[in-house]
């Protein structure tokens, strides 16, 4: 039988824990590798990642300054080169360099700020600190805001990344942050014309996070990131897709007519099911056709409706096709819907489901299954 794949032995394990050690046996004066590696290695059988993270800053720790100054000092020493200056994306870092961001929390929190700040811009130029900046935000927030206001402009697209990341409403993982859009948004505005895609994904997935509560705000702000021009279309038109994709699978009008789409033009809509009864593990045959009475951009989902035990019932989206209606021409979309036994999200469970078609966001068409 194949071994299950763990992210926790994967990033921390001998190999990586003798590499962090070396870092800071060579910056140190008097730091014990070996020691580190056996503390450290003695701990993680009953830690998951996050606690592991914790424990070997705890290992390193004990062998660091007791002041927090002289701690920063120790630990801006030890840090490895910068991440890559010529890259533009998907360059994160190892989790191995985390622990300024762990220590700058610990200790620098209350009576550092402005040490703590200083080491966390150096640290997230080796490893994201967006996890770390989060509880500056919330303890102090005028004065972390002041330093991003200075950050969005730095040289480095890892800083100017973190402020965008640092600030998402819904950080996976993450702490919240009790910011507002007030305070948020005028950040964003000045780094949605990046030129980097690491820092444009994190400008989306921010304004994602914050369409679920702003929904308005967020097309708004999109639309006059259009007119404005300071961004490439193409770049823009990527960016505006992946920060309303919430709200198009909710079918929200203002979210579609941002994309293109536009919901008060009529569809007639035909949905075929390739059979009445299914059984979990088969394919599920979904034929559609479409008509309108002028030339219209779709985009075609299909909500699937899921029977659940005690007579519930839970709903999902899938994608189908963007494509074009031709006035006077019937546009003929097919796929088949694997109906997963073992998926990783959500059990199929016996009994009455049903596939809503939605065009540009409007309910056009139903049809019902059995599955058993």
């Amino acid at each position: 039988m194949a071994e299950t794949f763990s992210l926790k032995d994967d990033l921390f394990n001998p190999t990586t824990v003798a590499q962090l050690a070396a870092e800071y046996a060579a910056a140190v004066p008097g730091f014990d590798g070996p020691r580190f590696e056996r503390e450290a290695l003695s701990g993680f059988a009953e830690r998951g990642l996050l606690e592991r993270m914790e424990w070997m800053a705890d290992c390193l720790e004990g062998q660091l300054a007791a002041d927090f100054p002289t701690m920063a000092e120790q630990l801006e020493a030890a840090m490895p080169a910068r991440l890559d200056p010529s890259l533009t994306d998907n360059d994160f870092g190892r989790f191995i360099h985390a622990m300024p961001g762990i220590l700058a929390v610990r200790h620098g929190l209350e009576e550092h700020r402005e040490r703590a700040l200083d080491l966390i811009y150096e640290a997230t130029q080796r490893f994201s600190m967006e996890f770390y900046v989060r509880p500056f935000l919330n303890r102090w927030p005028e004065e972390t805001l002041a330093r991003m206001a200075v950050w969005v402009g730095d040289e480095n697209y890892h800083v100017r990344r973190l402020v965008s990341e640092g600030t998402r409403p819904r950080l996976p993982w993450a702490k919240a942050v009790s910011l507002s859009p007030d305070q948020t948004v005028p950040l964003l505005d000045r780094l949605h014309a990046d030129p980097t895609r690491y820092v444009t994904r994190s400008v989306a997935n921010h304004l994602n996070d914050l369409a679920k509560t702003e929904p308005e705000l967020v097309c708004n702000l999109l639309r006059d990131w259009r007119e404005r021009g300071r961004q490439a279309a193409r770049e823009l038109a990527w960016m505006t897709k992946h920060a309303l994709r919430t709200l198009v699978k909710q079918g929200h009008v203002g979210a579609l007519e941002v994309l293109g789409y536009r919901a008060d033009v009529p569809v007639a809509a035909d949905l075929r099911l390739g059979a009445s009864r299914y059984v979990i593990g088969q394919k599920l045959a979904i034929e559609c056709r479409l008509s309108a009475r002028q030339d219209l951009p779709v985009l075609v989902d299909y909500r699937m409706i899921f029977a659940r035990p005690g007579g519930k019932t839970a709903e999902k989206v899938f994608k189908l096709k963007t494509a074009r209606i031709v006035a006077g021409e019937t546009l003929t979309l097919s796929k088949q819907h694997t109906l997963k036994g073992d998926a990783t999200t959500f059990t199929l469970h016996p009994g009455a489901h049903r596939v809503v078609l939605q065009v540009n966001g409007q309910d056009v068409a139903e049809a019902g299954f059995e599955l058993a």
